[in-house]
């Protein structure tokens, strides 16, 4: 995690050390407290790098509430636009849309 929080902030042009990356083995022997990795950025950033880390870790909202298949009835979690179970598309608002059939005397094959 720490990896990937400097990469971050040098997507930023922050420059940052992590230290401590290597210490959790010694978790036991140590105070847990003296293990726990840390990342130092450049003086007069901290604010700055405290504000991106923020955003950056900020828990991700559910992108929609779950939805009941029309086709088969089967719920399914919002982050999903397709019924796992029969392949239906959600449509809008949580519903299929409108199935279409084909005209009378049409070229549709019968």
């Amino acid at each position: 995690m720490i990896g990937h929080l400097k990469n971050v902030l040098e997507t930023f042009e922050i420059r940052c050390v992590a230290k401590k990356f290597d210490l959790a083995s010694g978790a036991g022997e140590l105070p847990p407290i003296e293990c726990w990795p840390e990342l130092w950025v450049e003086e007069g950033r901290a604010a700055e790098a405290k504000t991106i880390l923020r955003r950056t870790l900020a828990p991700i909202k559910a992108v929609r509430k779950p939805w009941r298949c029309q086709r088969c009835a089967e719920e399914i979690e919002g982050q999903f636009t397709e019924c796992w179970k029969c392949g239906q598309s959600r449509g809008r608002n949580g519903s299929r849309p409108p199935r279409l059939k084909p005209a009378a005397g049409s070229l549709a094959r019968k």
